[in-house]
């Protein structure tokens, strides 16, 4: 039997990630260890009655800087989450934050729990009870600690942690900016479910933009025609895998599920399988795809886009000289172990890094609590006005040149922007501008050759700069 290969776990490679790219930088010591300390972590334990037994849940909240408020970051439900794995996640969405500058600390929270096992009215009170004890102890408000959905939670769950938090501070007028990702009629925002799948889809449009780094990647073109693998069918594997092939031409081969993988070299409709586990709940029988039992061995098919957007360390030492795409786009949180990653960027393999690319939820998160907190519902001001404007300029043109213009080219013209279209703007802006960022340290560093590593110093420099602007270092 062969020995597993021992590996940091997922927090010390987040730590370690982190050291290399301080040893970049030459940050002093003290200043380091500032940043990379986790500012406090809370675990709670509650009881509630369920089916006539008590249960006792624990979960955690861990808040890793508080250099920019609030502190953000989503909440997960799973079964195999523990203070490790909250303490590294919250970490990386310090750094993910400042990469795509988004004036928020880093946070995350987790509850053990198996949501599969509970019913719909047994979830709402475990998940009020878990807000209770979050609320009462500090550690979930408007304007110190705002989760948002993650694995295992959703739009509903974030519904229950607003409306338990009005009961509790009444006179909270910004009470609903307490969570982000609420369904739409309670605040939520246009665009914020699909939010981190299209963050990716940018991310990788803005890469194919650099010829340079197309090249680097073995790659020449545009998208169209690409192939690329997907393992995770939730929901950022589900909408990056729909956005990718419906929109860019991308032709997804294999989408890998905990249960098994499919498999189309011809290209797989998303959609199509999208309905059919809907109406199904399984794959095995979906009739355009080769099913493969064990999904894991898909990760190593050939393609030409690797997208991980499921667990952590999902490439790791034992496969990683396997894998076989030429770039890799970290959808999920730390689907490759440190190990690997090492290995990739030795094998020349382009690695675009989680803390960038699955940076397009918390930037829709934090458009959703500025909608919140200012009261008003983005384009409602200035839509009409916009249209008036396209109006007069369509009539200017056609008095001018004495031609109509077509019913398409009007429409276009006098349609004033909604708010799903400046959601979509502002992300595409963002995902632009960082990527931007982070090719720029990297052009400016010769020490620098890969884009994890740019993008942590790109990071942490700007906490560095904000701890010692304010006196703090």
């Amino acid at each position: 039997m062969t020995k597993a290969i021992k590996e940091p776990s997922f927090r010390d490679g987040v730590n370690l990630m982190v050291d290399r790219a301080i040893s970049v930088i030459g940050l002093d010591a003290g200043v380091a260890n500032a940043i990379k300390s986790c500012n406090a972590v809370i675990q709670v334990q509650f009881p509630v009655k369920i089916r006539g037994k008590i249960e006792v849940f624990t979960g955690w909240r861990a808040t890793h800087s508080t250099h920019r408020l609030p502190s953000k970051g989503g909440i997960r439900y799973a079964p195999y989450a523990d203070q490790n794995e909250v303490e590294a996640l919250a970490a990386l969405m310090t750094y993910k934050c400042a990469i795509v500058n988004v004036p928020f600390g880093g946070s995350k929270g987790a509850l053990l729990i198996d949501p599969s096992q509970y019913e719909r009215d047994e979830m709402e009170m475990i998940t009020r009870r878990f807000a209770l004890e979050l609320i009462r102890k500090g550690f979930l408000s408007p304007s110190t600690n705002v989760p948002a959905p993650d694995v295992g939670t959703g739009q509903r769950e974030m519904a229950w942690i607003a409306d338990t938090y009005k009961q509790l501070n009444p006179e909270d007028i910004n009470y609903v900016a307490c969570v982000t990702g609420k369904p739409l009629h309670h605040g939520g925002i246009e665009g914020r479910v699909e939010a981190t799948g299209r963050g990716v889809q940018y991310a990788i449009q803005e890469f194919f933009r650099h010829s340079d780094d197309v090249k680097k990647a073995n790659m020449s073109g545009s998208l169209d025609g690409k192939t690329c693998v997907i393992q995770g069918f939730g929901n950022v594997g589900y909408h990056a895998a729909k956005f990718l092939s419906e929109e860019d031409g991308v032709k997804i081969t294999a989408i890998i599920k905990s249960t098994g993988a499919l498999v189309n070299d011809e290209g797989i409709n998303i959609e199509q399988l999208h309905q059919h586990i809907d109406e199904h709940h399984e794959i095995e029988t979906y009739p355009c795809a080769q099913y493969v039992k064990d999904g894991q061995t898909v990760l190593e098919k050939e393609c030409d886009i690797l997208i991980p957007a499921a667990l952590e360390n999902q490439i790791n030492l034992e496969n990683v000289d396997r894998i076989n795409a030429k770039l890799i786009v970290e959808a999920a949180n730390g689907p490759i172990s440190f190990g690997a990653d090492s290995v990739l960027n030795r094998k020349g393999i382009i690695v675009i890094p989680d803390a960038y690319a699955n940076a397009g939820g918390v930037t829709v998160s934090y458009f959703e609590w500025i909608r919140n907190i200012s009261h008003i519902r983005f384009g409602r001001i200035q839509r009409r006005h916009e249209e008036m404007r396209g109006m007069e300029m369509t009539k200017m043109f056609e008095e001018a040149t004495g031609n109509s213009v077509s019913k398409h080219i009007r429409d276009t013209i006098t349609r004033g922007a909604d708010e799903l279209d400046l959601v979509r703007s502002g992300l595409d802006d963002t995902m632009r501008m960082a990527y931007q960022e982070i090719r720029e340290t990297m052009d400016n560093d010769e020490n620098i050759k890969d884009f994890r590593t740019s993008a942590f110093v790109t990071s942490i420099r700007k906490i560095a700069r904000s701890y010692l602007d304010v006196g703090i270092l």
